[in-house]
């Protein structure tokens, strides 16, 4: 077991090392300029997850539908798992890897965006979201730990985190959520001087 004091400095490492990685900090740059972007033609974002990313997944459509740093209109975001009652009977009807796709294809339309978040980049249910977006034309985030896994191969913009520790993923995938949150609300309706 670690210990905290080793905890928080293997957190404070993994940000150290995404403050160095300018590719990295340049894509979620770019990320939150494409969300801004969409949103001003009346695109939507959708999110998926598993466990963990599944809450982050939630957290991201919370700051967008909801509000961040300060009040304004909402904006279209939802988290894929969010109706258990479609989880549950895609799930049964026809299997569990489908319920993120199955739903995405109900709703989501050309110039809309997925956020596909694996630490893994490799579960099933979340590749499977990611290749139907590919085929509706939807652009897909993908925020993952550091290989990318399979999940890296149909990502528009790969947020790779440089870490093959779940937590450690988890809580830069939290940091990169409140950054592009922040920066699409600014971007869009901060009072311009």
């Amino acid at each position: 077991m670690r210990t905290l004091e080793e905890v928080l400095t293997e957190t404070i490492a993994v940000k150290s090392r995404i403050l160095d990685d300018g590719i990295l900090l340049e894509t979620v740059r770019n990320v939150a300029e494409h969300l801004v972007s969409g949103y001003r033609s009346g695109a939507r974002v959708y999110m998926c997850g598993n466990g963990g990313s599944a809450a982050d997944a939630q957290h991201f459509a919370a700051e967008l539908t909801g509000h961040f740093i300060f009040d304004r209109p909402a904006l279209g975001a939802e988290a894929l798992h969010g109706n258990p009652s479609h989880l549950t009977a895609v799930a049964n009807d026809y299997d569990y890897d489908t319920v993120f796709a199955r739903a995405l294809e109900g709703s989501a339309r050309p110039g809309d965006t997925l956020v596909a978040i694996s630490t893994s980049g490799n579960s099933a249910n979340v590749l499977r979201a990611a290749m139907s977006a590919k085929e509706l034309g939807v652009t897909v985030v993908a925020m993952t730990g550091e290989s990318g896994g399979k999940l890296a191969d149909l990502a528009d913009y790969l947020i790779n985190v440089p870490s093959s520790d779940t937590g450690r993923i988890q809580e830069s995938h939290i940091v990169f959520i409140h950054a592009i949150s922040e920066h699409v609300e600014y971007k869009l309706f901060a009072q311009q001087p």
